[in-house]
């Protein structure tokens, strides 16, 4: 899986790494001639990783682009469409400036359901008319006041987060100096901690869905849309 990753992206990006803590990943990598580095055990999250890796590999990179290793089906103009999101940010406006965040969502449709739509392992979030996270969230957000929930994709318009961050790397050093916060503990998602220390989080809209491994179940789907498909 990791390597599919690595190959699906290697195209549309300066330079790839994968950072871990697990030697059996380290060899893995290295076997398909991945560029591979190890980090800490003692990491509280993935940003942390992600900022060590970055001081690691060194350079004069811009942007750290995070994707995660979990995501097969990742297609280049999704990391493309994230990259646009700091090319546009250099006429900087006095009110937001420049994109110093940015991350990938999509519209939840009615092929999708409303099991998917209220699934709490599938982040929910809300934008604001510039196009930046205002909330993100495990419930359903916006709720439909008055509309019965059966009804809710054919009245509202929802955002599913798709868990691929792009950040300048001032930013990832400062992000993960900050401690953690109430409405990041209370969903148990990191990147309320940004916004509640006052960080934009500029989006970018996709229409591809990521069928990303988190369970079991996730995995028994994707061999399931293999087979289908091939």
């Amino acid at each position: 899986m990791i390597q599919r990753v690595y190959e699906q992206v290697f195209t549309c990006l300066d330079d790839v790494w994968v950072a871990t803590d697990d030697e059996r990943i380290v060899k893995a990598v290295e076997g398909f001639g991945g560029k591979v580095l190890m980090t800490s055990v003692l990491h509280r999250s993935g940003t942390d990783r992600r900022l060590e890796a970055s001081q690691q590999i060194g350079g004069q990179y811009d942007v750290v682009i995070n994707i995660q290793g979990d995501e097969p089906f990742i297609q280049t103009k999704q990391i493309e469409a994230l990259k646009a999101c700091f090319d546009s940010s250099e006429s900087e406006s006095p009110v937001h400036g420049r994109t110093c965040l940015a991350t990938l969502v999509k519209p939840f449709t009615q092929k999708d359901g409303l099991e998917a739509l209220i699934n709490p392992n599938s982040p929910k979030v809300v934008l604001n008319l510039k196009g930046e996270a205002m909330y993100f969230s495990r419930s359903v957000i916006p709720n439909m006041r008055g509309v019965p929930q059966e009804e809710w994709l054919n009245k509202g318009l929802f955002y599913k987060h798709i868990g691929i961050y792009a950040y300048r790397r001032e930013t990832l050093a400062e992000i993960a100096a900050l401690p953690q916060s109430p409405m990041e503990l209370a969903e148990s998602l990191e990147q309320l901690r940004w916004i509640e220390n006052g960080y934009s989080i500029q989006t970018a809209i996709t229409d591809i869905e990521n069928l990303a491994v988190d369970t079991p179940e996730d995995l028994e789907k994707i061999r399931k849309y293999l087979e289908t498909k091939f």
